[in-house]
């Protein structure tokens, strides 16, 4: 059976264990979602499943995957995504719901969009070490410092870290565990942070390395 959800973070909470312990939870509104399309070894070259989350409008969707997804009678969906699966044990056309798919104890990997945070510094970015403090310091508290090697090169190389661009990264968390399923509204709440602002979308997928 296909080990796989798109759904919605929804933010965190906790919740008590039986001795007292505060449990980190994140809740993720996963599913319903629809199977859209089947891949095959003899026509596409490799095995896939892609799966529709949100129903929304039909003018929010453009023609091309409105056609796509009226193949199989699908209602229009905002979200499409495709999970790699030697054998799914699903159709084109199927409704796939969160107690088909995951049990409380069950170990899963979440994918999803880092929080995006522009342009910051190297000390944010890849926590360098900074200037020293003292010594008369100025203005080097925060600064990376030296990137060259001297006269040779004499130059910086190409992909040395720095201050750039950072986040809004397409990002996997593995291994968190399924604290509790709600079927009756969808709610998936498992141990840990995901990644992602609230209402993003994330792909649940079966541990990999368990």
């Amino acid at each position: 059976m296909l080990k796989g959800l798109l759904g919605k973070k929804v933010g965190m909470t906790q919740i008590f264990d039986e001795s007292g312990a505060a449990i980190p939870v994140t809740l993720i509104e996963a599913g319903p979602c629809y199977v859209t399309q089947v891949r095959t070894q003899e026509t596409d070259g490799y095995l896939a499943v892609q799966l529709g989350f949100e129903e929304i409008k039909p003018k929010r969707v453009t023609g091309g995957e409105l056609g796509h997804l009226k193949r199989n009678s699908l209602p229009p969906l905002r979200f499409l995504r495709e999970f790699r699966e030697k054998d799914p044990g699903v159709q084109e056309g199927d409704k796939i719901t969160l107690e088909q798919v995951f049990a409380p104890g069950e170990m899963v990997d979440v994918t999803g969009v880092s929080k995006g945070k522009g342009f910051q510094g190297g000390v944010k970015r890849y926590h360098f070490r900074g200037g020293s403090k003292t010594h008369g310091q100025s203005d080097r508290q925060r600064a990376p410092g030296s990137r060259g090697s001297g006269t040779t090169p004499g130059r910086v190389y190409k992909g040395s870290r720095g201050p750039g661009h950072m986040g809004s990264d397409r990002v996997t968390v593995q291994n968190l565990k399924v604290v509790f399923v709600d079927a009756e509204r969808n709610l998936l709440g498992l141990r840990g942070a995901v990644p992602g602002a609230k209402g993003g979308l994330v792909m649940i997928k079966g541990a990999r390395k368990q």
